[in-house]
């Protein structure tokens, strides 16, 4: 039997595209563990699924001062050691990485004992971690046309990015009852990421008596992040962080907004939903979720709006001219070219392991 080694993590953007190739590695017969952090999100999301997980040290690597620089190195080694014996110990046949920290050590270690790695960068320039995987890569799998000339030309492939098959069949009358909302009024999803964002949700939070007046609202707001103060308001629903419902939330709803994680902006594409994007700071980033929003500007899919520019005004005009245009976006994204993403990885992944 085929054995395959899926690592990713730290969000929940490096782990669901690797749970969206779990059905088709399955049907093709691979045996599949995982190797992420001790205790990163993936974790959780993993062992639900009943693959064998393995932790390993992990340490994040920053371009800023911080205190942790001095010993996160050590822990990157720790976790090259243990992912060397990992990999001794289970065999597999082939690497597939979809980034994060915990990922460096693991594909490293590959190249190190000749197991072929597929490693898969989702925004438009590759981040740190990925960057310090490419030369140890088999392929390098891309999410954007602009991408493939940032990256080796032997190794390069524009595959796009895998979608969990169950969002694309959601149920928008069972979320509307789970929410507790009427027909009335149209349904703005907000949703910040599997970490939250802190200042979507305040910004969001602070025109809902406005918003309320013409939307009902469902607000996915990270963990620890909820307002208290709020529950129980008519036509508001917050939660921390949703999965079993969410594909039928997606279904509901009439417009989205969203943070522009390479992984949510394509799940918004593939559901063909209006949506206003408000990219994490080049402040507080490397500037990638820009990148990403403006090239899905560029496709007539979003909206963007960037932190700097928000004002309540602004805000409030931005989520209803997108719902007035909202036909325009999703004629867009219903002709854009499907690159049928699960099939493309999965065929990159069988003729590395063959190789």
């Amino acid at each position: 039997m085929k054995h395959i080694i899926l690592t990713g993590g730290g969000t929940a953007g490096h782990v669901t595209p690797n749970i969206a190739l779990i059905p088709a590695l399955k049907e093709k017969g691979y045996e599949i563990s995982y190797i992420g952090s001790y205790d990163g999100i993936e974790k959780k999301l993993i062992e639900e699924l009943g693959i064998p997980y393995y932790g390993i040290s992990s340490g994040k690597l920053r371009r800023y001062f911080d205190i942790k620089n001095f010993s996160d190195p050590f822990r990157v080694l720790k976790g090259y050691s243990q992912a060397k014996k990992l990999l001794k110990q289970l065999k597999p046949d082939v690497i597939f990485s979809k980034g994060g920290f915990v990922t460096v050590p693991v594909v490293i270690a590959a190249k190190k004992r000749h197991i072929p790695a597929v490693i898969h960068e989702s925004d438009m320039t590759p981040g740190l971690a990925n960057k310090l995987c490419l030369s140890s890569a088999s392929k390098i799998c891309c999410n954007f046309p602009e991408t493939v000339n940032s990256l080796p030309k032997d190794k390069a492939v524009l595959t796009g990015t895998p979608i969990r098959q169950e969002l694309l069949h959601g149920d928008k009358e069972a979320a509307r009852t789970y929410c507790g909302f009427d027909t009335e009024k149209p349904v703005l999803l907000v949703i910040g990421g599997s970490l939250g964002a802190a200042s979507v949700n305040e910004n969001v939070r602070r025109i809902l008596p406005e918003l309320l007046k013409e939307f009902q609202v469902i607000h996915i707001c990270g963990k620890g992040k909820m307002d208290e103060s709020l529950q129980g308001t008519p036509g508001y629903v917050q939660y921390e962080y949703v999965q079993q419902q969410l594909p039928d939330m997606f279904a509901l709803a009439d417009i989205v907004i969203s943070r522009a994680g390479a992984n949510a902006i394509c799940e918004l594409a593939a559901l063909a939903k209006p949506n206003l994007l408000i990219p994490l700071s080049a402040k507080a980033s490397r500037g990638d979720q820009i990148l990403n929003a403006r090239s899905f500007e560029r496709q007539g899919y979003s909206m963007v709006l960037e932190e700097e520019e928000i004002t309540n005004a602004s805000l409030l005009d931005a989520i209803r001219n997108l719902y007035h245009n909202r036909q325009t976006y999703i004629d867009a994204m219903s002709g854009s070219k499907n690159l049928n993403s699960i099939q493309h990885i999965v065929d990159l992944i069988e003729e590395c392991a063959r190789s």
